[in-house]
C-alpha cells in the first residue's frame, strides 16, 4: 500500500497490542514506527518528528505521561493519543490537560481507533495550515492553497509537482469554483519562473478590441486617446507565467492572434509594426470541454493543440466531498482572521449539513457560505441559523424507491441511473465518474434500459 505523509509512533509494552496497532495503521497507509518501552520511545522522539504518537499510559520505567511531556516540549505540533487498560476519569482529565488529543481505554474497537487517528491527524494538519496562513497574512502575501487530503486532491498535487518544472503549456479543466486559478498559481510558484510575474487574464471579460489592447498593448497614437505607448500583459509577464482564464470564451478572431504569439514567441502591439519577443509560460483554464468546442468549430484546433500539451483536471467538490470539513475549517480560519475574528468553531449539525450538500458552485460556494456565516454569527460557534435558507432547510439526499412493491434489481439500477443523470443535468461523463463506471458502459446501460435523454 502506498504510504502517505503521516508518520506515526506507537508505544506499548504489550507485544500483541503493539502488533495489532501497527497492522491496523499500516493498512490505512500510514508509515508506522513501533517502540516496546518508554526509553526507546524517548530516543525516537528526540531523533525524528512524528505526526502522531499513540502511547500506552502505564509502562515500566518511563510512562505515557512522561512521553506526552517530552513530545510536547520537543514537537508541539505532534498529536498524542493515550491508550490504557487503567481507565479512570481523573486520568483522562489529566492527560487532556497536559495536551493529549484523546484518551482510549482497552480493549479498543478498530473502527474507533481509525476514526480517532484520522481526527487527530486532521487537527494537526489544520494547526500547521493555520500557522502558515497567519504568517502569510502577516507578510501581506496571498498564499495559493489547494486544500485536500482525499485521493483526487492528492493526485492533483502530484501532477502539479510533476509538471511545475516544465515549460510546457498547460490546460486546467474543471467546473467553475474548483480552484483553477489557485492551481495555476501553484504551478507558477513551484516553477523556475517563480521570481517573475504571474499574470491572470479573463478571456470572457473584454470585447475583442479591448482584449487585444490588454494582451498585446498599443503604440502611441494607435487609436484615439492613445497618447502614450503602453505594453500589454504578455510583455509585462516577461520571464513569468500567463494564465488565460476561461480560454473557451475567447472569440475565434482573437484565437488567431494568440496562436501566433504562442507559436512565434513574439507579439505585435496594436498599431505597431515591430515584433516584440516574449518569454512566458502559458496556462489556460476553462470550465468548457475544449475538445467538444473544437468539434463544434467554436475553438481553433491548432490553438487547442498548442495549449493542451499537458492537461490538469480538477475534481468538483462533490467528487472529493471528504475534504469538505477540512475546507470549511480552512475558510473559517481564513475569513475569521480577515474579519479580525479568529475564535470561531463549527457546530456538529452544521458540519453534517455542509458535508451532505452537493455544492454545485464547488469550493467557491463553500467559501462564500462560510464568509456569510461569520458575518451573521452572534457568538463564537457557526450554527444552523447562520446558514443560507437553502442550506438550513436541507435534508440529506438519498435515493428511495417509492410505492409499496418490491422492485427488481434491474428496475433499481435503471432508476438510479436516471436519478444520477438528473442530478448532473445529463452530463454522462460526470455521471459515469460518480457511478464508478466508464462512459461507454454508461451509454450501453442507457441504451439497454431505454432511458430517455433530457
Amino acid at each position: 500500500m502506498k504510504k502517505n505523509n503521516d508518520k506515526i509512533l506507537v508505544i506499548d509494552d504489550e507485544e500483541v497490542t503493539l502488533g495489532n496497532l501497527e497492522h491496523i495503521l499500516e493498512k490505512e497507509g500510514h508509515d508506522v514506527v513501533t517502540a516496546c518501552d518508554g526509553n526507546q520511545a524517548l530516543d525516537l522522539i528526540a531523533s525524528a518528528d512524528f505526526s502522531l504518537l499513540i502511547t500506552d499510559f502505564k509502562m515500566k520505567g518511563v510512562d505515557g505521561m512522561q512521553i506526552l511531556k517530552a513530545s510536547r516540549e520537543q514537537h508541539p505540533l505532534t498529536e498524542v493519543i493515550m491508550i490504557t487498560g487503567y481507565a479512570t476519569v481523573d486520568l483522562a482529565v489529566k492527560a487532556m490537560k497536559e495536551g493529549a488529543y484523546s484518551y482510549i481505554a482497552k480493549p479498543f474497537k478498530i473502527d474507533h481507533i481509525r476514526k480517532i487517528v484520522r481526527e487527530a491527524l486532521l487537527k494537526r494538519y489544520l494547526r500547521i495550515e493555520n500557522i502558515e496562513l497567519r504568517s502569510a497574512l502577516d507578510r501581506r502575501e496571498e498564499k495559493p492553497i489547494l486544500i485536500g487530503k482525499s485521493g483526487p486532491m492528492i493526485r492533483v498535487w502530484e501532477t502539479i509537482r510533476q509538471i511545475a518544472g516544465s515549460d510546457a503549456n498547460v490546460v486546467i479543466m474543471g467546473e467553475s469554483g474548483t480552484g483553477k486559478e489557485l492551481a495555476a498559481r501553484s504551478l507558477h510558484i513551484l516553477s523556475p519562473r517563480k521570481d517573475r510575474s504571474f499574470v491572470a487574464f479573463n478571456c470572457g471579460a473584454f470585447t475583442e478590441e479591448l482584449m487585444a489592447n490588454e494582451l498585446f498593448g498599443h503604440e502611441k497614437e494607435a487609436f484615439t486617446g492613445a497618447n502614450t505607448c503602453r505594453p500589454g500583459l504578455l510583455e509585462s509577464a516577461e520571464g513569468g507565467t500567463v494564465l488565460l482564464d476561461e480560454i473557451g470564451d475567447m472569440p475565434l478572431s482573437m484565437q488567431v492572434k494568440l496562436l501566433r504569439a504562442i507559436q512565434e514567441k513574439e507579439i505585435q502591439r496594436v498599431g505597431g509594426l515591430k515584433p516584440i519577443p516574449i518569454n512566458v509560460r502559458f496556462i489556460a483554464a476553462t470550465h468548457r470541454d475544449l475538445s467538444k468546442e473544437v468539434e463544434d468549430n467554436r475553438f481553433r484546433q491548432d490553438l487547442f493543440y498548442r495549449l493542451n500539451v499537458i492537461t490538469l483536471q480538477l475534481p468538483s467538490l462533490a467528487e472529493h466531498a471528504e475534504d469538505i470539513p477540512l475546507l470549511a475549517v480552512h475558510f473559517l480560519k481564513k475569513k475569521g482572521l480577515e474579519a479580525h475574528k479568529d475564535a470561531f468553531d463549527i457546530d456538529k449539525e452544521v458540519m453534517e449539513i455542509l458535508s451532505s450538500h452537493s455544492w454545485p458552485g464547488n469550493v467557491r460556494e463553500l467559501e462564500n457560505v462560510i464568509e456569510r456565516a461569520i458575518a451573521l454569527c452572534r457568538g463564537s460557534v457557526i450554527r444552523k441559523t447562520d446558514l443560507p435558507d437553502y442550506l438550513s432547510t436541507l435534508s440529506i439526499e438519498t435515493y428511495r424507491q417509492s410505492g409499496g412493491e418490491i422492485p427488481t434489481l434491474a428496475e433499481l439500477e435503471r432508476r438510479y441511473i436516471e436519478w444520477v443523470l438528473e442530478k448532473f443535468q445529463g452530463n454522462k461523463t460526470r455521471a459515469a465518474q460518480i457511478m464508478g463506471i466508464d462512459r461507454v458502459s454508461l451509454w450501453r446501460k442507457i441504451k439497454r434500459f431505454k432511458i430517455e435523454e433530457k
